[in-house]
C-alpha cells in the first residue's frame, strides 16, 4: 500500500501504457508542445502560467511541476505564479456556484 496517493514512482507506470495504446500515447505526449510552442499570440511565459492554472484546478502534481519550473525558467514572477494560481482558485469556486444551482434545480423538479 502506497504512503499517499501520488507516488513519483508510478511515473514508471507511463511506459507500459505506452506500450499498451502507443498511438493514444504519442497523441497525448505531443499535446505537451502546444504549451511549450515558443511565442505565437500568446508569449510563452503565458502559455505557462495558464498551464500553471489549469493544473492547479485539474490537481496534477506532476503538472503543477513541470510547469511551475518552465513558467520560471520563461521569466515568470513568484507574484504572477500565485496569481494564476488564484485565478484558477476563483474560476474552480465559481464553477462549483453554477453546479450549486443545477442542483437547486434538479432537487425542484418533480
Amino acid at each position: 500500500m502506497a504512503d499517499h496517493f501520488h507516488d513519483v514512482a508510478d511515473l514508471r507506470l507511463l511506459k507500459q501504457m505506452q506500450t499498451l495504446a502507443p498511438e493514444e500515447f504519442k497523441a497525448w505526449l505531443e499535446l505537451d508542445s502546444i504549451v511549450k510552442r515558443e511565442d505565437g499570440a500568446i508569449p510563452r511565459k503565458f502559455r505557462e502560467l495558464i498551464a500553471v492554472a489549469v493544473a492547479c484546478t485539474t490537481q496534477c502534481p506532476y503538472c503543477v511541476e513541470v510547469h511551475s519550473k518552465a513558467a520560471k525558467a520563461t521569466g515568470a514572477s513568484r507574484e504572477e505564479l500565485v496569481e494564476a494560481a488564484f485565478i484558477a482558485a476563483a474560476l474552480r469556486a465559481g464553477g462549483a456556484a453554477t453546479h450549486g444551482a443545477m442542483a437547486l434545480k434538479f432537487f425542484d423538479q418533480e
